[in-house]
């Protein structure tokens, strides 16, 4: 359930503006809109900390004593050493470069070539192709350096500094080996000193973090003050309050004198979500937060029909029972070893391992082996019509799936209705509930060459009917039965593909069975009879299957999520487009 919100503007005396804010952060309820955008110095600071952070990462344990006061300051040096050590590493890197032209001609000397120079001889070094250099005139000078497979290196020595070869010449560093090793043995000893350092203040990395979180909610006051409106001497402040806690921001107003004014929002976009539901459909919360999702201030709270999908997308999509129990298995290792971490993304997973467990126990399918499904007491709970390794069902399965996506689109369009209860509009959603399970016995017809019920008509025309007269509802009713009738056609084909799209669920799930029956048979296919044989039959399953789990995570993650974001989101007309409810406080 989405919580419903209240705009609260406050008035208050400019001088007044540092206690009220201490106040209302101790409240904690005001989610701050600002009236103006706030500037404050210390983002960059912020973002050097985070740098700092980064540079000197994070040591096992802490024994560094430092005083708050000195963070600044420790900040500034762990950049310091970081640039050093930056520019050091683009020093030697440049040595590098020099030095892979000696590796190639060998221990020239620079200042010889200059005496040589100066005596009237001239050395110039160049590359070329093994063909090309056969056709050098030989009556020059050539002295050979170097030939690796087509490609020759070579001097050219003269008495004129206008003769050349055209060839790539490359031209000896003004720099003496014996020097350039000198410096990179310098370098490299410095680089090392630098890292050390750093090192060593991985220790205070707990000071910084301090200090991060002070600066923190230091630039949050500074935001929320330099946000303010200004009015002479009095300023004002507008944000967003939670229904139930706008009583407690009213006393804590009345306490300190400020005069507010509580309203309905005018403008859903600029109204934060927070959404507030039993414990049981809180599990799926982490899912939303990996996703970076939310819905909107206008839109529905979807949590429990977004979990109950999911769940039964997730047990489809894995398909085996051996898989969820190591799921669960592992969850419960997990949550023993995390006592102190959040227990919903736990809960998540025992239900969606429970939801698989359950598959695979009613289809037959343990590790993608018929033997183990074929025991009397797995096979007890077998349903034939979805029996994993049936030769005859894969039409019904493929059936099953578009029933469930029926289903999905259905729930979807009966919630928007519920959403427009008040408005004409919700009775074209009620026809498009029609329009679905027409296009569900269609989607039979086309792809499975079911027969088409003679009720599929009247689906159509019911369900057409509907959304024709009601969907854009207005004053003048032609117009709007216009408008309906032309984005009917291709409403109707998109939610079509939306129906057939729910295949996928039984393709990739099939695919795990049988890729799952693969590894096993690799595996044991020809027995074994012997030691070496066995070591690597255990090999291929471990690995197999766990190759196989990856991929079946992954599908759920393209499939299973896609099929709630996408096609039963665009059913009911989500965006997802809101932004998190984040009060002002402590």
């Amino acid at each position: 359930m989405i919580v419903k919100m209240k705009k609260i503007t406050l008035l208050l005396s400019a001088k007044d503006k540092e206690k009220t804010l201490v106040d209302l952060r101790k409240l904690g309820v005001l989610h701050v809109h600002h009236i103006k955008n706030p500037v404050s110095e210390d983002i960059n600071e912020i973002d050097n900390v985070h740098r700092a952070l980064q540079v000197a990462g994070k040591a096992e344990s802490s024994k560094a004593k430092m005083e708050a006061d000195e963070a600044p300051a420790l900040v500034e040096n762990i950049l310091n050493l970081s640039q050093r050590r930056e520019a050091l590493a683009r020093e030697l890197e440049e040595h590098s470069e020099t030095h892979k032209w000696f590796e190639t001609w060998g221990a020239i000397s620079y200042a010889s070539l200059q005496k040589l120079k100066q005596a009237g001889i001239f050395v110039r070094f160049y590359v070329a192709e093994k063909s090309a250099f056969k056709k050098v005139d030989p009556e020059k000078n050539i002295h050979l350096v170097r030939e690796k497979q087509n490609t020759v290196h070579f001097a050219l020595f003269s008495d004129s500094a206008e003769e050349h070869l055209d060839f790539k010449e490359e031209l000896c560093p003004p720099v003496e080996l014996s020097e350039l090793d000198a410096q990179m043995s310098q370098v490299r000893t410095e680089i090392e000193r630098v890292s050390h350092e750093l090192a060593e203040l991985s220790n205070v990395s707990p000071v910084l973090n301090d200090y991060l979180v002070r600066l923190q909610k230091r630039l949050e006051l500074s935001q929320v003050r330099d946000g303010m409106g200004d009015m002479e001497e009095i300023a004002y402040m507008q944000g967003f309050c939670p229904v139930d806690s706008v009583a407690g921001l009213e006393n804590m107003a009345n306490e300190n004198g400020l005069a507010y004014v509580v309203d309905d929002p005018d403008d859903p976009a600029d109204v934060p979500t927070l959404t507030s539901n039993p414990k049981p459909i809180r599990i799926i919360k982490p899912l939303f937060d990996f996703m970076g999702t939310l819905p909107g201030y206008n839109e529905q709270d979807v949590s429990f029909v977004f979990l109950f999908f999911f769940s039964v997308f997730f047990a489809i999509l894995i398909g085996d029972a051996g898989y969820g129990l190591v799921f669960l298995l592992t969850t419960m290792f997990f949550a023993h070893k995390k006592k102190n971490a959040p227990r919903e993304p736990f809960f998540l997973m025992y239900v969606l391992s429970g939801t698989t467990i359950i598959w695979g126990i009613i289809t037959g399918t343990w590790f993608g082996a018929e033997s183990i499904a074929r025991l009397p007491f797995f096979n007890m709970f077998i349903i034939n019509k979805i029996d994993s390794f049936a030769s005859d069902n894969q039409v019904f399965l493929m059936y099953l799936t578009f029933i469930i996506g029926a289903i999905h689109l259905s729930v979807a369009r009966a919630l928007a209705a519920a959403q427009k209860i008040k408005s004409p509009t919700a009775i074209a959603e009620i026809g498009w509930i029609f329009i679905l399970w027409g296009l569900f016995f269609v989607a039979g017809n086309l792809v499975l060459g079911k027969d088409l019920p003679g009720l599929t008509y009247w689906l159509f025309i019911t369900g057409s009917g509907l959304v024709i007269i009601f969907a854009n509802f207005q004053k003048n009713i032609f117009k709007g039965i216009l408008l309906s009738l032309g984005n009917l056609p291709l409403d109707i084909i998109s939610s079509f593909s939306d129906v057939v799209s729910y295949l996928r669920l039984f393709a990739v799930g099939y695919a795990t069975v049988v890729v799952a029956a693969s590894f096993n048979n690799m595996a044991l296919g020809n027995g074994i009879g012997s030691v070496v044989a066995g070591i690597s039959a255990a090999l291929i399953l471990v690995l197999g299957h766990t190759l196989n789990i990856i991929l079946g995570m992954l599908a759920v993650i393209v499939h299973g999520v896609r099929l709630n974001m996408l096609e039963f989101s665009g059913q009911i007309g989500m965006q997802w487009s809101g932004k998190p409810y984040e009060p002002f406080k402590e």
